[in-house]
């Protein structure tokens, strides 16, 4: 018996390696023939994808360049606005001051005897407002024009027989721009027509 299993035993020793020889061979790689058509397309398609990478890259180049010239030209109009208004705080402090000093020159205008002065204050007066005017500063003087709430501001409104409705009777007081933008709307007084057809109406 001990006989026999031993034997059966070398056996399946000696079969064995022929059956992972075999595995062996069945497993390893065949070589699998490539056409001409397979590889002419494999090109077709590697040129295609080329092309698109292309395409993409173009398109991101402009747009860069698109949003490099939007941010230059915002620069430019930012650094502009600056330029601008950068003053506009000052000035705006400055207006209560000019408008004292006017206030002051008319109330010389009732004492001859110091009619010297006055006129050196009405010159140091005039060459701030030159100075002004030549950083963007305007005076809303609207006397007479028809009533904007953009850029007056209504303390009354009463009738008139001279003034049309919705003119400006008197500027209490001026207002002033800085480049186009309001920096105090004109105080005023609105006409609301003449107080006779306003009696006629009612």
């Amino acid at each position: 018996m001990k006989e026999e299993e031993t034997n059966n035993t070398l056996e399946e020793e000696l079969k064995t390696p022929d059956v992972e020889e075999a595995t062996e061979e069945s497993s390893a790689p065949k070589d699998s023939p490539v056409s001409e058509d397979t590889e002419e397309l494999t090109i077709e398609e590697l040129l295609e994808q080329s092309r698109r990478e292309k395409e993409d890259l173009y398109e991101k180049v402009l747009r860069a360049a698109a949003d490099f010239e939007n941010f230059r030209k915002r620069t430019i109009r930012e650094k502009d606005e600056l330029r601008k208004f950068a003053l506009s705080g000052l000035i705006e402090d400055l207006l209560p001051a000019m408008d004292n000093l006017e206030l002051g020159l008319v109330s010389a205008e009732n004492h001859p005897e110091a009619k010297a002065i006055s006129e050196g204050f009405r010159m140091v007066a005039q060459q701030l407002v030159t100075i002004l005017q030549s950083n963007g500063l305007e005076c809303v003087d609207p006397e007479g024009e028809v009533f904007d709430p953009n850029f007056h501001e209504s303390v009354a409104v009463q009738p008139s027989d001279d003034v049309e409705d919705h003119k400006i009777i008197q500027v209490v007081r001026k207002g002033y721009s800085l480049n186009g933008r309001i920096l105090r709307a004109a105080n005023v007084i609105v006409s609301s027509g003449s107080a006779k057809e306003e009696d006629g109406e009612s």
